[in-house]
Protein backbone atom coordinates (compact mmCIF):
# COMPACT_ATOMS: atom_id res chain seq x y z
CA UNK A 1 0.00 0.00 0.00
CA UNK A 2 1.13 3.51 -0.79
CA UNK A 3 -0.32 6.70 0.71
CA UNK A 4 -0.28 10.12 -0.88
CA UNK A 5 -1.96 13.17 0.61
CA UNK A 6 -2.70 16.80 -0.07
CA UNK A 7 -4.48 19.62 1.70
CA UNK A 8 -7.21 21.64 -0.05
CA UNK A 9 -8.31 24.32 2.34
CA UNK A 10 -9.80 22.60 5.36
CA UNK A 11 -9.92 19.21 3.62
CA UNK A 12 -7.22 16.54 3.73
CA UNK A 13 -7.26 14.15 0.79
CA UNK A 14 -5.51 10.81 1.15
CA UNK A 15 -5.02 8.59 -1.87
CA UNK A 16 -4.71 4.92 -0.99
CA UNK A 17 -2.92 2.86 -3.62
CA UNK A 18 -2.78 -0.94 -3.68
CA UNK A 19 -4.23 -3.23 -1.02
CA UNK A 20 -5.55 -2.35 2.41
CA UNK A 21 -5.36 -5.36 4.73
CA UNK A 22 -4.14 -6.50 8.13
CA UNK A 23 -0.52 -5.89 7.13
CA UNK A 24 -1.04 -2.35 5.79
CA UNK A 25 -3.91 -1.04 7.93
CA UNK A 26 -1.64 0.03 10.85
CA UNK A 27 0.12 2.47 8.51
CA UNK A 28 -3.22 4.01 7.51
CA UNK A 29 -4.38 4.13 11.13
CA UNK A 30 -1.22 5.98 12.10
CA UNK A 31 -1.66 8.45 9.23
CA UNK A 32 -5.28 9.28 10.14
CA UNK A 33 -4.52 9.43 13.87
CA UNK A 34 -1.84 12.04 13.19
CA UNK A 35 -4.09 14.09 10.88
CA UNK A 36 -6.87 14.16 13.48
CA UNK A 37 -4.36 15.08 16.21
CA UNK A 38 -3.27 17.95 13.95
CA UNK A 39 -6.88 19.20 13.82
CA UNK A 40 -7.59 17.94 10.29
CA UNK A 41 -11.14 16.59 10.70
CA UNK A 42 -12.47 16.98 7.13
CA UNK A 43 -11.10 13.94 5.32
CA UNK A 44 -11.53 12.50 1.84
CA UNK A 45 -10.32 9.01 1.01
CA UNK A 46 -9.44 8.84 -2.68
CA UNK A 47 -9.91 5.15 -3.44
CA UNK A 48 -9.33 5.40 -7.20
CA UNK A 49 -6.30 3.09 -6.98
CA UNK A 50 -7.38 0.90 -4.05
CA UNK A 51 -7.54 -2.61 -5.46
CA UNK A 52 -8.59 -4.51 -2.34
CA UNK A 53 -9.68 -3.98 1.25
CA UNK A 54 -10.10 -6.54 3.98
CA UNK A 55 -12.14 -6.20 7.15
CA UNK A 56 -9.05 -4.63 8.78
CA UNK A 57 -9.15 -1.85 6.19
CA UNK A 58 -12.87 -1.36 6.70
CA UNK A 59 -12.28 -0.98 10.46
CA UNK A 60 -9.68 1.74 9.88
CA UNK A 61 -12.05 3.72 7.65
CA UNK A 62 -14.99 3.27 10.02
CA UNK A 63 -12.99 4.21 13.13
CA UNK A 64 -11.54 7.24 11.38
CA UNK A 65 -15.02 8.34 10.32
CA UNK A 66 -16.26 8.05 13.91
CA UNK A 67 -13.27 10.02 15.25
CA UNK A 68 -13.70 12.76 12.66
CA UNK A 69 -17.46 13.03 13.26
CA UNK A 70 -16.95 13.30 17.03
CA UNK A 71 -14.83 16.38 16.32
CA UNK A 72 -17.28 17.99 13.89
CA UNK A 73 -15.72 16.64 10.70
CA UNK A 74 -16.24 13.59 8.53
CA UNK A 75 -14.58 11.03 6.27
CA UNK A 76 -15.90 10.89 2.73
CA UNK A 77 -14.88 8.27 0.19
CA UNK A 78 -14.33 9.08 -3.48
CA UNK A 79 -13.98 7.06 -6.67
CA UNK A 80 -14.46 3.65 -5.06
CA UNK A 81 -13.86 0.84 -7.54
CA UNK A 82 -16.66 -1.70 -8.09
CA UNK A 83 -14.93 -4.63 -6.35
CA UNK A 84 -14.05 -2.57 -3.30
CA UNK A 85 -17.51 -0.98 -3.23
CA UNK A 86 -18.97 -4.49 -3.12
CA UNK A 87 -17.05 -5.17 0.10
CA UNK A 88 -18.56 -2.02 1.62
CA UNK A 89 -22.03 -3.12 0.49
CA UNK A 90 -21.68 -6.65 1.90
CA UNK A 91 -20.46 -5.30 5.24
CA UNK A 92 -23.34 -2.81 5.47
CA UNK A 93 -20.98 0.17 5.52
CA UNK A 94 -22.69 1.96 2.63
CA UNK A 95 -25.34 3.16 5.08
CA UNK A 96 -22.68 4.58 7.42
CA UNK A 97 -20.06 6.07 5.11
CA UNK A 98 -20.56 8.74 2.43
CA UNK A 99 -19.53 7.93 -1.13
CA UNK A 100 -18.83 10.33 -4.01
CA UNK A 101 -18.06 9.64 -7.67
CA UNK A 102 -14.81 11.62 -7.61
CA UNK A 103 -12.49 13.58 -5.33
CA UNK A 104 -13.70 16.96 -6.57
CA UNK A 105 -17.32 16.29 -5.55
CA UNK A 106 -16.23 14.84 -2.20
CA UNK A 107 -14.16 17.94 -1.42
CA UNK A 108 -16.94 20.25 -2.66
CA UNK A 109 -19.43 18.54 -0.30
CA UNK A 110 -17.62 20.13 2.67
CA UNK A 111 -18.28 23.61 1.33
CA UNK A 112 -22.02 23.36 0.75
Amino acid sequence: MELKHEERGTVTIVSIVGSLDAMTSPQLTEFFTQKIADGRYNLVGDLTALDYTSSAGLRVLLNTTKEARQRGGDMRLAAVQAGVKRVFELSGFTSILKFYPDVQSAVASYYK
